[in-house]
């Protein structure tokens, strides 16, 4: 093998000498910092701590407060007023001893005096519709903010507090030390709203026909702010938008309603013998044994008939929970009530629906289904559903969350018919709003400063659910439909958003209030990212395995988007600070192209740049040992030259290596490449991803090679693959399957092909 060596080590210097002997010198530029895109996120990411360690887990001293209620609620159906009197037990389990406790007020964005309005940009429209009109221009602002009667310690005595709009700081007594309890109660009223007029999370719904109300009613008590270890007190005002941060509990509920009310809400029913007939009780314990299809609690002919009942007697439904970070509950006498259980990791769960007649035949038919199949497979992908129940509500117009109840939208027209497009919105609606349960309900990040923690999360699970429910439920999709129409997941529905106008488009890690296209931003782009994390990527084993842990880790705790960053890697050994920097700190868009490609015959003669290389130096070929030269496809003789036949017919300097330095049996398995060549790709966008190249070939055959991202790592620009290749390549193309977002496929393929980017397709689909 000494020849080997010699000839290796001779064709290593002087490549050396003739690629960097002679070069100019180059101005010298300025001196810069570190913009490699695959830098570490150590500028961005805070330093682990005690509390939030470095691999992305709850550090070894992390703590969370706990906050506890006992309430009393007194719904008066007549005059639209909810009322209630709580009594909250807060344990400090912090290290900080604290002076007051900040408590938060949302239905003060209701409030006459309310600040919301004032923060949002209007113009007189062109054309209105009478009811908007009288609403804006000739109606007092209706009055739902809380009427704060009273705030008492455990002995009665008034305590000093201040309502700073949608927050009120408690004064206490004497300093509540790290790891002391204090319980105080507060007595409050407000004018329920109608959730129709003003879109709002919570309320109720006017039925003309029959003069009923069906109610959702949610935030509708004063709750503890969270207390943590990253933010403090976290007493970001209310605008409306961006949802809540509130700390675990444990809750007592007795809700008074009208006596012909059905309802339910978050938590146990304690007393269901009271409140359920003997046909309600008999009709449940069928229901916690079919697993196949829901059994009806209350049929719609009983809901119809007490739609004229009018009780002037009242119920009270009681409801008990455990470690949850909020409390909602729905009721009416309008509701049909139906249930069937579904086995989740050897435990029986109720999946639940309510809903008045207008949601029929539509609701009967799906809407226990979905909330069924979600749990399985959000429950699949994270942590086994641990609460008992999981209700989907029907409202008009909603889209909510809470634990164990959410409310959702899609009515069939009067008539009982529907569109694919109510059919479809509706199960999407309840598949996500159910999932909500995961995320943020028990993984429980901060919605108001990092919306996409819970909403970006949420809507990647979401769409991993719907195909399969699609899967499961067959019969569900529209006889044209192979898969369930998902609009949020797929990489290339984002290309439009990314490939827009930057003066409308902010970076994901930006606070939901204040980013521009907010469901583009906080659903789509990050339930996206995610998608290609999985697909494209990381692969689903390693994401499934990491996704899993983060949320195993952050149950019932707070996460902070580093938490979920810093866990992926640990869990999965990927390196993706260049993903999250890049899909989540900025606002880069991807696009990849094949820039050039080049062929190339092996010869032992000389060709251009050698001939140039003597020439400038004064030098004879004889100075030269024997070298493997790569001939351009534009050299006059390459077409001749390529019919000759295998590369050792081209290059007796090549053929003569193989001969002397490999056994017979050895040169057998060698392989002899015909077709050489040298192929650019440039990335006129600014996010690294992999490169994804489909080879196709003279004889039919094709082959997939995927990059992984760091092949950008020296040149963020553009790179180059030299190929050697047995069958000729007769095309080129990146990203096939539209699998990266990319927002310009007009530069994919090689010979260029008139094509039409993703962002033209859904430009011309618009304009229809």
């Amino acid at each position: 093998m000494i020849k080997f060596k010699y000839y290796f080590l001779s064709i290593c210097f002087i490549s050396t000498s003739l690629f960097s002997q002679d070069q100019e010198k180059q101005d010298r530029k300025p001196g810069h910092t570190n913009t490699n895109k695959f830098r570490q996120l150590y500028n961005e990411f805070s330093t682990p701590n005690m509390y939030r360690a470095a691999s992305g887990a709850p550090g070894s001293a992390y703590y969370q407060q706990q906050a506890d209620y006992k309430m009393d609620i007194v719904l008066d159906d007549k005059n639209t007023k909810l009322s209630g009197f709580e009594t909250i037990t807060y344990s400090n389990n912090s290290p900080d001893d604290l002076k007051y406790l900040w408590v938060q007020l949302d239905q003060n964005r209701r409030a006459k005096d309310s600040q919301s309005p004032l923060i949002e940009e209007s113009s007189i429209p062109q054309v209105q519709r009478p009811d908007a009109f009288v609403k804006e221009y000739l109606s007092d602002p209706f009055d739902g903010g809380f009427n704060i009667q009273e705030v008492k310690d455990a002995s009665g005595n008034a305590l000093k507090h201040t309502i700073h709009r949608t927050m009120m700081r408690v004064e206490l007594p004497k300093i509540l030390k790290a790891g002391e309890k204090v319980s105080f109660s507060i007595k409050w009223w407000y004018n329920v709203n109608d959730h129709i007029k003003d879109r709002a999370r919570s309320g109720y719904e006017f039925f003309e026909k029959d003069n009923n109300r069906a109610y959702v009613i949610a935030q509708f008590f004063p709750r503890m702010a969270v207390y943590n270890d990253v933010e403090g007190w976290q007493n970001s005002q209310f605008w409306g938008r961006d949802e809540f941060a509130l700390p675990f509990g444990n809750y007592e509920v007795s809700i008074t309603v009208p006596a012909d009310h059905i309802l339910d809400g978050t938590g146990e029913l304690t007393n269901r013998k009271d409140v359920f007939s003997k046909t309600m009780m008999d009709r449940y314990e069928q229901a916690k044994k079919s697993y196949t299809n829901p059994v009806v609690i209350v049929t719609q002919a009983e809901a119809e008939a007490a739609e004229k009942s009018f009780s002037d007697k009242t119920k009270t439904w009681k409801l008990k929970a455990e470690n949850v970070r909020d409390f909602a509950f729905a009721t009416s006498r309008k509701f049909i009530w139906d249930m069937m259980a579904v086995k989740v990791g050897g435990r029986d769960i109720m999946a639940v629906s309510m809903y008045p007649k207008e949601g029929n035949p539509l609701w009967e038919e799906w809407s226990t289904r979905a909330v069924a199949s979600t749990l399985e497979s959000y429950s699949k992908m994270t942590f086994d559903y641990p609460y008992h129940k999981a209700i989907s509500v029907h409202a008009k117009n909603q889209g909510m969350e809470y634990p164990m109840i959410c409310w959702n939208y899609g009515r069939p027209a009067e008539d009982g018919t529907y569109s694919d497009r109510v059919k479809y919105g509706m199960m999407g609606v309840i598949i996500h709003e159910v999932g909500h349960n995961f995320f943020p309900m028990i993984v429980n990040s901060d919605e108001r400063q990092w919306t996409w923690m819970d909403e970006g999360l949420n809507t990647f699970l979401q769409y991993v659910a719907e195909q399969e429910f699609g899967e499961k439920y067959p019969s569900a999709l529209s006889p044209d439909d192979k898969t369930f129409p998902s609009d949020r997941g797929p990489a290339r529905m984002i290309v439009p958003y990314m490939g827009g106008n930057q003066d409308f488009i902010a970076p994901i890690m930006s606070k939901g209030l204040n980013v521009y296209q907010f469901g583009n931003n906080a659903y789509g782009k990050p339930a996206t990212a995610l998608n290609i994390l999985r697909e494209t990527v990381m692969g689903r084993e390693l994401f499934d395995y990491a996704f899993k842990e983060y949320s195993h880790r952050w149950m019932f705790k707070h996460p902070t988007p580093e938490d979920f960053f810093r866990t992926m890697e640990d869990a999965s050994a990927f390196d993706l600070d260049w993903f999250w920097r890049g899909w989540f700190y900025t606002t880069d868009w991807v696009d990849m192209g094949v820039k050039e490609v080049k062929k190339y015959y092996v010869s032992s003669e000389p060709n251009q740049y050698i001939k140039d290389y003597l020439e400038k130096n004064n030098r004879k070929e004889r100075d030269l040992m024997p070298l493997v030269y790569m001939v351009a496809e534009d050299s006059g003789d390459f077409k001749e030259k390529m019919k000759t036949g295998s590369l050792l017919d081209n290059s007796k300097s090549l053929k003569e290596y193989l001969m002397d330095n490999f056994t017979e049996a050895e040169r057998q398995n060698i392989k002899s490449p015909k077709y050489f060549y040298n192929i650019t790709f440039n990335k006129p966008g600014g996010l690294v991803m992999p490169l994804i190249v489909k080879y196709s070939y003279a004889d039919g055959t094709s082959k997939m090679e995927t990059y992984p991202a760091e092949i950008w790592r020296l040149n963020d620009n553009e790179v180059s693959k030299a190929i050697a290749s047995e069958k000729e390549i007769v095309s080129i193309e990146i990203d096939p399957n539209l699998e990266t977002a990319d927002i310009d496929t007009s530069n994919n393929s090689w010979p260029q092909k008139e094509v039409k980017s993703e962002f033209d397709s859904f430009k011309e689909q618009a304009k229809g």
